[in-house]
């Protein structure tokens, strides 16, 4: 059960998360979905559960390319805004992660680093027992999430970056096992401050997760071209599960 004091509660229920992050390209994440539809020849009578799906906007993508697309989130104002896009193959709804699914899913698919946001392991485990559960006989999982070793390498400590107007001031950092990224600002002369803490998941640790949670990995790539993965070079750790 999700409480006030879960990160993930207040910050992607703001208006403010989806001021900073406007700026992101549907592009990729179009490609990602006919790539990945198309590599694991999705008929189109398949039913896929888009697992955290925000404002929706992967299940949108799913659903025009002919899918039955359900898109579940913690957040009630995402699901408020998702429903407007709505249709008789396409629906949304609230529903935490850690809690187990009403009906089974022929493909449930975990986008875009909607993972690891909690402390314990065996939370993070009862999620993906969850999505075993969740799925149909020879049912298949999609897990999206960013190459902790490149983020590593990689990071900025500190960041400024305006929009519409407000001065977001980004810090991150590594500590604990978490990537966490801490975000100031002020607006109409009020001071907020929110946080997001991803865990850092290698490739060995997601091996682990998966055998407590009973899931075979099938494949692992590195990019949303669906190309190998490769720990010092690729942008992303994406496994198809079963």
């Amino acid at each position: 059960m999700a409480t006030k004091k879960d990160w993930f509660v207040s910050w992607f229920d703001t208006s403010y998360y989806h001021i900073l992050y406007k700026d992101r390209d549907d592009t990729d994440a179009q490609i990602f979905m006919q790539n990945i539809t198309s590599f694991l020849k999705l008929p189109h009578q398949t039913h896929i559960l888009d697992l955290a799906c925000g404002k929706g906007r992967h299940s949108v993508f799913l659903n025009s390319l002919g899918y039955k697309v359900t898109g579940v989130d913690l957040s009630e104002n995402n699901i408020s805004a998702a429903t407007l896009k709505a249709n008789d193959r396409l629906n949304f709804k609230v529903h935490d992660m850690r809690d187990s699914y009403v009906e089974k899913y022929d493909a449930i698919f975990n986008l875009f680093t909607s993972f690891g946001y909690f402390e314990e392991d065996a939370i993070d485990i009862k999620v993906l027992k969850n999505i075993k559960e969740g799925l149909q006989k020879n049912g298949i999982a999609v897990i999206d999430f960013l190459n902790v070793a490149i983020v590593a390498d990689g990071l900025i400590s500190d960041e400024l970056k305006t929009v519409d107007q407000i001065e977001f001031r980004i810090h991150k950092k590594i500590e604990n096992g978490f990537i966490i990224k801490e975000i100031s600002f002020e607006d109409k002369g009020k001071k907020h401050s929110y946080v997001e803490r991803v865990k850092y998941i290698d490739l060995h640790k997601f091996t682990a997760y998966f055998e407590k949670a009973g899931l075979k990995i099938k494949h692992v790539f590195g990019d949303y071209d669906l190309s190998a993965y490769k720990e010092n070079s690729s942008k992303r750790l994406i496994f198809v599960v079963s």
